[in-house]
Formats: C-alpha cells, structure tokens, sequence
C-alpha cells in the first residue's frame, strides 16, 4: 500500500480505493475510471489475495445508472464562448483541478502541448520558479478536493466504547468476530471504521480525532496503512497502535483479539 500511495517523482500522494467485498471489486472498478477522468490523476484500486482467490458469496453486481463523469471538459461550443482562450493547467475554480480538451475536437484552440517537465498554467516550458511552486500547490490542492469524492467509510458506533479499530478489504470478517469476543469476554468495547478509500474523508479524520486509542488491523508486515496515517496525520499519530500481521493466510478473529488484548495489557 504504501508504495503506491507515494508512487510518484518526489510530493505526491495516490488517490486509493480499498474495495471490501467481492461486490465493491465491481463498484469501486467504474468508479475509479470517474475519479480519474474527474481528477486528471491515476486512481488505484488495491484488492487482496482473500477476495482475489478465494470463493465469496455475493449480491448481483450493480451497474452504473448515469454516465461516465468525464469531468471538466471543453467542447467546441465551450471554446467558442472563450474569447480570450483558456489556460490547460490553470485553476479557475478553486478546486485544484484545471479545464481540458479531449481528442476530437475541432476547434483550433482545442490543442494544448503535454510534457512531464516544468511548466506554468498555459502548459508553457519554464524554469522559473514561482510557475513550478504555484502548480505544485494546485496539484495538493487537487489532492484535497479528492477528499470529497472518494467513498466514504463505513463506521459503526458502540455505546460504551474506549477504543477505535480501523481496518480495510478482506481483514473485516476477522475484526468484527474478535470485537464481539472483545467485549463479550474482556468488557472491552469498540468502534469501528472500515476504510475505503484514500484521502481519508472529513469524516474518516474525525473518527481518529474522537478516539484516544485506535488499533489498525492489516494482513501485511510492515503495518503499511499506520505508516501512512501518521505520515498524514501527524499530529495523531501517538494514538495508533498497529495489529499487522502476514503468514500468506487471511486473519483469524482469534490472532485480532489476542494482538488488541496484548497491547491493552502493557
């Protein structure tokens, strides 16, 4: 996860989906290909050897009910409204994210020159400094906007809870069997958060900001979503408490309680 979250040259952060069922492998595929065209950014999808592999029961997949969302796009008719041009990488709205053209249009201003290194808003080759900081800003904020439409997390509340559990794709089965025996059999209760996408959203940020004590459960070594939270959140990053463990097999509810309750207990 965390190398293609930061896959990139140097100040860049991935938009991610991290579908949790076999039925959002569907969901999040279509809907990754809208947030691209609607970003100008690669969107990622990460699925998991369990979904991948394995045999899953599901609902029938639900297919898209309105069309693709091209997302700022000038027509012939738009540029003809222009009368004094347009700008291929200039921010208009606010929103980090700039106007395009597609191929096929047939209006001579549709043309713009595309190239990876430093230009300014009129896609424009400079050195100059100021062009490259003001397009780096607009790319975070670009990142920002990103935020606003991703999915949105599940969460579930529990009345009484003392700790935060965030997890993500496939792990969800196993954590929400270990919460029940959590509080079942030790009293300690949980909220949860399963988290399916990045950028976290407004209100995935709150659910980290409400809690004193949040342990991120993931089938990988390293325990690669923590990293990047803290690498995010820094001012949070004392609350996580990392439950990651790979041995090519999905978690047990029974490996999920006994690595919360060791780290309840120091």
């Amino acid at each position: 996860m965390t190398d293609v979250y930061f896959l990139g040259h140097g100040d860049v952060q991935n938009v991610i989906l991290l579908p949790g069922s076999v039925q959002e492998c569907f969901e999040f595929g279509w809907k990754a290909f809208d947030l691209a065209e609607h970003l100008q950014t690669p969107v990622f999808v990460l699925s998991d050897l369990d979904l991948g592999m394995n045999q899953w029961m599901t609902r029938p997949f639900e297919y898209p009910d309105k069309p693709m969302d091209r997302g700022k796009v000038l027509w012939e008719s738009d540029l003809e409204k222009l009368k004094n041009g347009w700008s291929r990488y200039k921010d208009v709205d606010g929103d980090g994210i700039p106007y395009r053209t597609v191929v096929g249009n047939r209006n001579p201003a549709a043309a713009f020159f595309t190239r990876g290194t430093g230009h300014d808003e009129n896609a424009r080759y400079t050195e100059d400094p100021k062009p490259w900081e003001d397009n780096m800003e607009r790319l975070k904020k670009k990142y920002d906007t990103a935020r606003t439409l991703v999915p949105e997390p599940f969460i579930e509340k529990t009345t009484g809870a003392t700790i935060g559990v965030i997890a993500f794709g496939s792990t969800v089965a196993a954590v929400n069997e270990a919460r029940v025996f959590l509080a079942e059999d030790k009293g300690l209760k949980s909220d949860f958060m399963r988290l399916r996408a990045l950028p976290c959203t407004q209100q995935a940020q709150d659910f980290i900001k409400e809690h004193e004590r949040i342990y991120v459960v993931e089938a990988n070594r390293d325990g690669q979503l923590v990293q990047i939270l803290s690498a995010v959140m820094p001012s949070q990053a004392n609350k996580f408490r990392s439950a990651a463990h790979s041995d090519g097999m999905p978690l047990t509810a029974k490996w999920v309680e006994e690595s919360i309750l060791a780290q309840e207990e120091k």
